[in-house]
């Protein structure tokens, strides 16, 4: 922070920078496409019960464990939940997810020519100590969390020049680089911590120390590796905000950690918590045909949502010299037999992923259009010739089981690229064999990998699976330590300054970056910049499409699949509105309807707020 001397010249320099600029709008949210769903004087969100009754307990699960309770350093495995019990400048529900909407603060300004964004923040935004959150938090917590917070809030807040306190409640973000028209909303993202609790305490150690927030939860207990329990905060300051009024209305929030999902699942069915996101297609399929759900006990259902899928894929570390060859890269993903897998191990419910923006404007599609060529054309003798030439499109099967075409192409490949098979092994010029690990977190995971692992042997290659613990999963992940892992990407509807962690060059060597692959193309940065820069959604669409191109044509990744609804199981314990967000549910806008709760023998909720 800086220090002004208490003088008269010091004293005109504060006031004028107080001082909104001439062209900047005021306004109670921001949105990135178009204007924002809810006008100025919103009473509510459209999916809510404002009179909803307080009380009950979420009893929700967790796999793996956790030793911390800082989720903003790169050490330790955070506790599930955490972020309960902070609060950010802006916010964004689940049905308007492009805007943010104030929180802690109750006004934005923003310039013509996006060079700063001012926030006023709201008087009664209070810690949960009674204290009020100033100006100085929120500088303290930019500055804290680039210098000393996990690695991605640096490139986050890459354009970002400086943070100035205008007074005590007003705070001003100057911005440097070409117009970002996201940069205004991330900064609203912001964890605004408590600048007084951290005073006595080393931010940047692992903690079972309770921390001081100013959410709707604050620590209950915690048990490491096992449990922690979030109570309602009774005097919680945002209550009856309209993004608030009918949300958080349980009096307590459980999450109980499980070695790994098929344990958690039959905890689930024991009652041992009371909702489940089911990402897992076989136990979809088999395994919830259990007394409860037949008798209306626990609720299945399918629930469709709008939001783009991102990309989860068998992610190569091109840090590997195995993986720098792109037709090495290639063959590989020919071997993946997604058709098989999809009827075979996924009873249909799946789609091949063949975008990193799939389910959105975003997707690339055909060829490139005039305003990508135009994005593209520089860089024409950088991109493979085929990205002008012809669509995208992954290797597609009879599903029977043995892809033989498909193995040809991969094998043809490798030979192209130096690798022969010699007395059933893939060898490389110098006589090296080609093999490789897959390192798994997840041990349901194993048998969508073993036929995989069956269709490389095929080819020659010997592929390996090894399956871990979180906490060493994490540390190899940090440390980029692994050959090949399955990992993913969400992407949002309005993709910016994200992509910079997941593709740059800038993040490609930084431990515990999103950059799992450690791509490092001149062509990518350059177009991470264009769709960063982009002044209008046509902008953005031809930018990402160009970005979707070159990311997908340099085979860094073996998509895997998406769903566009999402698989739900509850005890039916639970009030909720008709209407869901059309971005994914929001089970805290859910309540404890005490009849329902009763038939299940548990307590009922209690109807004051």
């Amino acid at each position: 922070m800086h220090r002004f001397a208490r003088t008269l010249f010091s004293a005109a320099l504060a006031i004028g920078a107080a001082i909104a600029p001439a062209d900047a709008r005021t306004t109670h949210a921001l949105a990135l496409v178009g204007e924002p769903k809810y006008g100025a004087d919103f009473k509510q969100l459209d999916y809510v019960n404002p009179s909803a009754p307080a009380g009950g307990e979420l009893r929700e699960h967790a796999t793996g464990g956790f030793d911390s309770l800082n989720e903003f350093i790169i050490k330790g495995e955070p506790a599930p939940g955490i972020g309960l019990i902070y609060e950010t400048l802006l916010s964004s529900p689940l049905d308007d997810v492009s805007s943010a909407y104030g929180l802690i603060a109750r006004s934005i300004e923003v310039p013509d020519d996006l060079s700063s964004v001012t926030f006023a923040l709201r008087p009664e935004a209070r810690w949960q100590d009674g204290q009020p959150i100033t100006a100085d938090d929120v500088v303290w917590s930019f500055e804290t969390l680039k210098q000393k917070g996990l690695p991605f809030y640096r490139l986050y807040y890459a354009n970002v020049d400086r943070v100035e306190k205008l007074d005590d409640h007003t705070v001003r973000f100057h911005f440097s680089g070409a117009r970002n028209r996201e940069l205004p909303q991330i900064m609203g993202q912001l964890p605004v911590l408590p600048k007084h609790w951290w005073a006595s305490r080393d931010f940047e150690k692992t903690s079972l120390e309770p921390p001081l927030g100013s959410g709707p939860y604050r620590i209950k207990s915690v048990e490491p590796n096992r449990a922690v329990t979030y109570e309602r905060v009774p005097d919680y300051w945002g209550r009856n905000l309209p993004l608030n009024k009918g949300r958080y209305n349980f009096q307590t929030v459980r999450f109980e950690m499980y070695r790994d999902e098929t344990i958690a699942l039959e905890a689930f069915k024991a009652f041992r918590y009371d909702f489940r996101l089911e990402n897992n297609s076989k136990s979809w399929a088999t395994s919830y045909d259990f007394p409860a759900v037949r008798q209306g006990r626990v609720i299945k259902q399918d629930v469709p949502n709008t939001r783009p899928t991102g990309m989860q894929a068998f992610v190569f570390n091109l840090r590997r010299p195995l993986f720098s060859d792109v037709r090495v890269r290639e063959a590989l993903g020919d071997a993946f037999d997604f058709e098989w897998s999809n009827k075979t191990l996924f009873y249909g419910q799946y789609t091949r992923t063949e975008s990193y923006f799939s389910n959105s404007d975003f997707a690339a599609k055909g060829l490139p259009s005039p305003a990508e060529l135009k994005l593209l054309e520089p860089f024409r003798d950088q991109l493979p010739p085929e990205l002008f030439t012809k669509p995208f499109s992954l290797p597609k099967s009879d599903g029977s089981g043995l892809p033989r075409e498909n193995l040809k192409a991969a094998q043809a490949l490798l030979e192209k690229a130096g690798w022969t098979v010699k007395d059933g092994t893939l060898t490389g010029q110098e006589r090296q064999p080609f093999g490789f690990e897959i390192l798994l977190v997840n041990p349901d995971f194993e048998r969508v990998v073993t036929p995989f692992v069956g269709n490389l042997k095929r080819l020659g290659i010997n592929a390996r699976i090894r399956t871990i613990d979180s906490a060493q999963y994490q540390n190899r992940l940090r440390d980029f330590d692994f050959d090949m892992v399955v990992g993913g990407w969400a992407e949002s509807e309005s993709p910016g300054n994200e992509q910079r962690e997941f593709w740059s060059a800038a993040a490609a060597d930084r431990p515990g970056s999103r950059n799992l692959a450690g791509i490092k193309n001149k062509v990518v940065d350059a177009l991470i910049d264009k769709v960063i820069a982009a002044p209008d959604r046509e902008s953005l669409i031809a930018s990402t499409r160009a970005l979707d191109r070159v990311l997908l044509w340099g085979y860094y990744v073996i998509p895997n699949w998406h769903l566009a609804y999402d698989r739900v199981a509850y005890w039916n314990k639970f009030g909720r509105t008709a209407k869901n967000p059309n971005y994914g549910i929001d089970v805290f806008s859910w309540w404890i309807d005490p009849e329902k709760a009763a038939a299940l023998g548990q307590g009922e909720a209690k109807p004051a707020r």
